[in-house]
């Protein structure tokens, strides 16, 4: 089975874990946001080398390529793309808010938590103010509503919190557990680092799902905004 890389630094913190056939070889994370580059490629040679693998050995690369954090995305396509074009190995680019929802999914399952049903699964990434980066998926992770950015108010989730039970998590679920009080909506801890991209990794692999290295670009969602320059950044 293959040997992947797996790589997120979509949100606060950085992670990476070597994983093969659903069996973790190496896991790695950092706190400091501001460090990200320096700390990545450092570690994946520590990581391999105390999981007892050379670099070469790695039979692809996955990344969280969005949405999330700016830096933090470009972070980690640009290692990964780096890794996988030095080495002619395939990456693998999954999108944060699938992945998180598979994560939380697995979990509830896995500490026997006793779902309401009908349930949805709502993760929420923190996009300033009261905006989010959101999706639904259902209880077998598949699109109910596509990824988007979402500024939230009174009326968001109306419609599906009448006929669901929505399961809210993730960072930007706090802000948004405070405005909400509807009786069907739910919120949750559920958590997130590189060791939970595994299963959909190699679900990718297994199918040989794989993204073009040179048009692969981080899901941003919508352009960043610097109030000191008056301009947007791809």
């Amino acid at each position: 089975m293959a040997i992947i890389l797996n790589i997120d630094s979509a949100i606060e913190t950085a992670s990476l874990c070597l994983s093969q056939n659903g069996v973790i070889l190496g896991f790695k994370k950092n706190d400091s946001i501001k460090d990200h580059s320096v700390w990545m490629h450092s570690t994946i040679q520590l990581m391999l080398q105390e999981s007892g693998f050379s670099i070469q050995q790695l039979n692809a690369v996955s990344v969280t390529i969005g949405p999330g954090s700016y830096t933090g995305l470009r972070i980690g396509l640009a290692t990964a793309k780096g890794l996988c074009f030095a080495l002619k190995i395939p990456l693998i680019t999954i999108n944060t808010l699938e992945a998180m929802a598979d994560s939380a999914i697995r979990h509830f399952v896995q500490t026997n938590k006793a779902l309401k049903t009908p349930a949805l699964f709502c993760p929420m990434i923190d996009a300033r103010r009261m905006e989010v980066f959101t999706a639904l998926y259902d209880i077998e992770n598949a699109l109910i509503e596509a990824p988007k950015a979402l500024i939230l108010n009174s009326t968001s989730f109306e419609i599906e919190l009448e006929n669901n039970f929505i399961y809210f998590f993730g960072n930007g679920s706090n802000k948004w557990r405070e405005h909400c009080t509807h009786a069907n909506a739910c919120f949750e801890s559920a958590p997130f680092d590189a060791s939970k991209l595994m299963s959909i990794a190699e679900k990718c692999f297994a199918a040989k799902k794989f993204t073009d290295l040179a048009y692969s670009e981080p899901l941003y969602l919508k352009e960043f905004y610097s109030p000191s320059t008056q301009t947007t950044h791809p």
